[in-house]
């Protein structure tokens, strides 16, 4: 395993995180309310928090099974991407994916995803991604099933955020699934 290395799209630049990355995540990601509506988790909710997120994903930058990566369009900061939890014997991890609200639909998260599932499955020898979005997130879903995963099962009430309760749609992409479809 190789961990996070820069990768390109036809329109993005996947990169590591840098320190400076931290004001823009607080101010585009963290002080808005509908980035982390569905999940509950804001690591960029203050700029110290923000500063404190992004200095840990640059310490974990030496472990192989670390993947975290910034998300660039013409050297703009737009998202962030990542796949956490590696499990060695199921050979599986699971993704996550942000992008700043001004940047939505244009379809740079499903350009992004679809780039680190092939560097994880083709390059990392992972067989498995998963990945979860809130049954209301119609733009995540929408990510996930254009980047060839597919739905497994609905958790019924299975995420509770901000005293809201929302079914859990569960995805994931198998390497065999992945082969066959291209």
């Amino acid at each position: 395993m190789n961990g996070t290395a820069e990768l390109k799209t036809e329109r993005l630049l996947l990169r590591r995180h840098r320190m400076e990355d931290a004001e823009i995540l607080y101010r585009n990601f963290g002080s808005d309310e509908e980035m982390y509506a569905y999940s509950g988790w804001n690591p960029y909710e203050t700029p110290e928090k923000a500063e404190e997120t992004v200095h840990r994903f640059i310490s974990s930058y030496d472990q192989p099974d670390f993947y975290g990566w910034a998300i660039e369009k013409d050297g703009k900061l737009i998202g962030t991407i990542g796949a956490y939890d590696y499990d060695p014997g199921k050979n599986c991890i699971e993704a996550g994916f942000s992008i700043e609200r001004a940047s939505w639909n244009h379809g740079y998260a499903t350009e992004a995803l679809k780039c680190v599932l092939d560097y994880l499955m083709e390059h990392e020898g992972i067989s498995t991604v998963t990945a979860w979005c809130a049954l209301d997130n119609t733009g995540s879903k929408r990510t996930l099933e254009k980047a060839g995963m597919k739905q497994l099962r609905v958790n019924k009430d299975g995420l509770n955020v901000n005293e809201r309760t929302y079914d859990q749609l569960i995805y994931a992409i198998r390497k065999e699934t992945a082969d066959s479809e291209k």
